[in-house]
């Protein structure tokens, strides 16, 4: 048996424990059908690896390896693979129901990966596939907004927390499909953060939304992209949508939402989590590899740029715990990347 290093849990601890997470040898995986065994370059840290982690009442038999970005090297491919060669470098957000990716190597199906953008080292590729897929399904699947830019000319997309990793990645996205977008944030320089990326307008949300629209001369937006505290804003999403527009959250919720809310508006709401297509085997999983490879080309371009504001080394459970305390306080703008 071959082992080889990650990070991992066996308790789910506060982040200032000794054992929240912790450095680790495992065995090291074998690829066989269509997965490929990358070598770990860089990866980067999302809430979702907050909230798995997050203080819970159980043990793992065995430990747990989170993470679910990562830029890498394939140094093997399963026999089934047809996407991809050793050499070959690549960027990925990996699947919620396998191993993750805080470990030397890492098992992910292929149809989930995409090409590295080659004008981008690792670190700076490991910041976007979770972050970008998410942005793309969001407004390409969810909201069904067009690609084409001359259909999306005077209408508008409200992105509620615009600075985050989602956001971020959102914002280049929808005005580059020709949407006007308004981006919300907390401070000052997350507003400035929004709207170096595009936004043209940005509001709080910390306060009601539907007054600063109005003060902005919008009396109602096309789409809302929520990504902060669904159930706070929603009253005020209901109220701000147009009348047959789409509402996507990515945030749920602790409480029942009041469709009822919609029912005049004939406005239509819809989850996204990144995690479906891979979770399920759904037909269309290689939608994800597409659209990452769409988006390489883009960064490649200059037309998409990459959203890292932290860079931390090496990948162990040290800078993994300091990464986790940062996402933890909930004022991140961009992405924190750790790379060897």
């Amino acid at each position: 048996m071959t082992l080889m290093k990650a990070v991992g849990l066996t308790r789910y601890l506060p982040i200032d424990q000794e054992n929240s997470l912790m450095d680790l040898h495992v065995e090291k995986p074998v690829p066989s059908g269509r997965d490929l065994l990358v070598r770990v370059q860089a990866i980067s840290v999302n809430p979702v690896d907050v909230k798995v982690r997050s203080p819970k009442d159980r043990i793992e038999e065995e430990p747990r390896v989170l993470g679910w970005d990562v830029a890498g090297t394939v140094v093997e491919v399963g026999e089934g693979a047809s996407l991809f060669k050793p050499g070959d470098e690549v960027y990925y957000a990996g699947s919620i129901v396998r191993p993750g990716g805080n470990s030397e190597f890492h098992l992910v199906d292929e149809r989930i990966v995409g090409r590295k953008p080659s004008s981008l080292d690792f670190a700076e590729a490991a910041a976007l596939p979770l972050t970008t897929i998410t942005a793309w399904e969001s407004l390409f699947d969810r909201l069904g907004v067009s690609h084409a830019f001359s259909e999306n000319e005077g209408r508008s997309l409200l992105i509620i927390g615009a600075a985050g990793g989602v956001g971020s990645i959102a914002t280049q996205l929808a005005v580059a499909a020709g949407l006007t977008v308004i981006g919300t944030a907390s401070r000052l320089e997350t507003a400035r953060w929004a709207e170096e990326l595009g936004a043209t307008h940005t509001i709080s949300h910390r306060e009601p939304l539907v007054p600063q629209l109005r003060r902005l001369g919008f009396d109602n937006v096309d789409y809302i992209l929520c990504l902060n505290s669904t159930e706070l804003h929603w009253a005020q999403m209901a109220e701000a949508i147009a009348p047959q527009g789409r509402i996507c959250s990515i945030v749920e919720t602790a409480v029942p939402l009041n469709l009822n809310l919609l029912k005049d508006k004939s406005a239509t709401f819809s989850w996204e989590l990144m995690f479906t297509r891979s979770r399920f085997g759904t037909p269309d999983m290689i939608e994800q590899h597409r659209l990452l490879n769409e988006v390489a080309n883009r960064v490649d371009a200059g037309k998409l740029r990459t959203t890292v504001t932290k860079r931390l080394s090496p990948i162990n459970a040290s800078t993994l715990k300091e990464a986790h305390a940062l996402i933890e306080t909930g004022s991140t703008i961009g992405k924190i990347v750790i790379a060897n």
